[in-house]
């Protein structure tokens, strides 16, 4: 007779028992860890390191990266201390872990920044000059491009693209009036009012006249428009190549044998340059108007003395003044929104940054210019 011995079979939800959970506990001054120190359980370790100076890992049984990240945090906080913090009973496989962790986590905060000298600013400020410069170089490379294109045309003026020019004169020049009509009013009104609260003092209110007429011809006029211009169509202009810069379209022009700087820079710059100075003279009208009705309202100045007064007393020059720097504000803001439209490149943040760049560099030259005639006027007496 043979004797079967019976067997248990294993039960099959010992295997899905959990895992104990990890502990941290502090012996004789060592911080021991043990269990299982993954990511889905790290969170239950008391975060507590008080009087421990060495951590012990040898009965960690499994250990992830979250895991040796926990045993690295407790190292940095216990070194914080002044203590002497080694971790021992580690096997190679975690060694290697926690060293390949330390390396690759952040510098903390008490990591401490590079001090900037001396030396560091001035080398700052050469680079920025320097970056200057060449952008200056650039700049008057691409305006004789522009000057020679233009010239070709002059000699065959088939090459003229007739019916862009005339579109970009309407966004440029038709487009644009409301705003810069509406903003030389308003400049008008507030020179006429504050210049009456001080002319008032002196009996002088008559002289109104003269200081609005001398600064919307010969400066604010002309400025603030081309202020506007550039704001609005040098942003456009250099959004508007950007974007074909980005979807390669300028590269498929010059593949076609088809020059970029006759197709999209010269019918721009021609628009700007032919109708900035009529946006100059309605910003003039508007800019008198508005100081008129505000010396009437003000000061009690009747529209008949305000143009007796405007005509005897307002030399013509004024008025030239301000429509001879027209045509180089133009080319200021139209060289540069286009230049900087050709140097987008293939994603969204270089269109937006450029953009933003054209619209500051085209404000800032246009006041540099300003200066600049305002000095020479003067030296020769106009």
């Amino acid at each position: 007779m043979v004797e079967h011995s019976e067997t248990t079979a294993p039960d099959p939800r010992a295997s899905t028992l959990p895992a104990p959970p990890p502990s941290a506990e502090v012996v004789d001054g060592i911080l021991v860890l043990s269990g299982r120190l993954l990511i889905d359980n790290i969170a239950m370790l008391e975060q507590t390191a008080e009087g421990a100076t060495a951590i012990d890992i040898a009965e960690v049984s499994h250990m992830d990266t979250a895991g040796a990240w926990y045993i690295i945090k407790m190292q940095g906080e216990m070194a914080r201390e002044d203590a002497e913090v080694a971790i021992t009973g580690a096997d190679e496989m975690q060694a290697q872990l926690i060293e390949v962790v330390r390396r690759n986590m952040p510098q903390g905060q008490d990591a401490q920044a590079k001090r900037t000298t001396l030396v560091d600013r001035i080398e700052a400020l050469g680079r920025k000059t320097a970056a200057s410069g060449g952008v200056a170089v650039e700049l008057t490379g691409f305006l004789g491009q522009v000057i020679a294109a233009l010239g070709n045309m002059v000699i065959h003026p088939r090459r003229l693209r007739l019916t862009s020019l005339v579109h970009h004169m309407q966004e440029v020049g038709w487009n644009a009036i409301p705003i810069v009509a509406l903003m030389s009013f308003l400049i008008g009104v507030v020179l006429a009012f504050q210049g009456s609260v001080q002319l008032r003092q002196f009996g002088a209110e008559v002289f109104v006249v003269d200081l609005i007429a001398i600064s919307v011809l010969r400066e604010l006029g002309i400025l603030l428009t081309s202020i506007i211009v550039a704001g609005r169509s040098g942003s456009a202009y250099t959004a508007a190549i950007g974007s074909m810069k980005m979807r390669e379209e300028v590269d498929a022009m010059r593949t076609l044998g088809l020059d970029p700087i006759d197709i999209l820079v010269v019918p721009r710059v021609l628009a700007l340059v032919l109708m900035l100075p009529v946006l100059g003279l309605i910003s003039n009208i508007s800019g008198l108007v508005g100081g008129a009705i505000m010396s009437w309202i003000e000061l009690g100045v009747s529209p008949a003395v305000f143009q007796a007064r405007l005509v005897s007393n307002t030399d013509v020059w004024h008025f030239l003044v301000g429509m001879i720097k027209a045509p180089f504000f133009a080319i200021i803001i139209g060289i540069i929104g286009c230049y900087e439209g050709l140097k987008v490149g293939g994603n969204a943040e270089s269109l937006g940054r450029l953009t933003s760049t054209s619209v500051v560099l085209s404000i800032f030259m246009v006041i540099v210019a300003d200066a600049i005639f305002s000095v020479v006027f003067a030296l020769i007496g106009i």
